[in-house]
């Protein structure tokens, strides 16, 4: 996606039109125009405020992804009651089908211990309630999986 692109979609997500961004910022409507069709480039000063302006990182702006935007205004806006609702092993499930299979092929209970004396170890330690020991250990795992499978630099 451009930078073009990606300024009007977090303007538009935004709710804000080109002319009130222009005002803000100091700048024609135009100038906001060429920038979103990719025929100018906001300097860094500018970039920094409007993403400042549409409640986005810097890197986010320059990354943005309307979808994923989307997702996490989702996310942000659902009721626990509504999240206790949504069955997530089957619906992870349909993109990692190994979700709903393992359970007829590991034990387990023999993961159960190791990972109860972690949590409990994370609730001792740190003062953690359960659920957020949990989320710990599962950023946790996250990290590992992450620093396995990143592409060394030099490649």
């Amino acid at each position: 996606m451009s930078l073009g692109t990606s300024l009007n979609d977090a303007r538009k997500n935004s709710g804000l039109t080109q002319e009130e961004v222009a005002e803000r910022l100091g700048v024609s409507r135009q100038t906001i125009s060429k920038w979103e069709l990719d025929e100018t480039l906001p300097d860094i000063r500018q970039s920094k405020r409007l993403a400042e302006l549409y409640h986005v990182s810097l890197d986010e702006l320059v990354e943005y992804d309307a979808d994923v935007q989307e997702i996490q205004r989702v996310i942000q806006h659902t009721s626990e009651e509504t999240q206790q609702k949504v069955d997530w092993t089957k619906l992870w499930g349909q993109m990692y089908p190994i979700l709903t299979t393992y359970q007829q092929e590991v034990d387990v209970n023999r993961y159960t211990k190791p990972l109860r004396a972690l949590l409990a170890d994370l609730e001792r330690e740190y003062g953690y309630n359960k659920q957020d020991a949990f989320l710990v250990l599962k950023d946790i795992l996250g990290k590992l999986w992450t620093e396995g499978n990143e592409t060394p630099a030099h490649l």
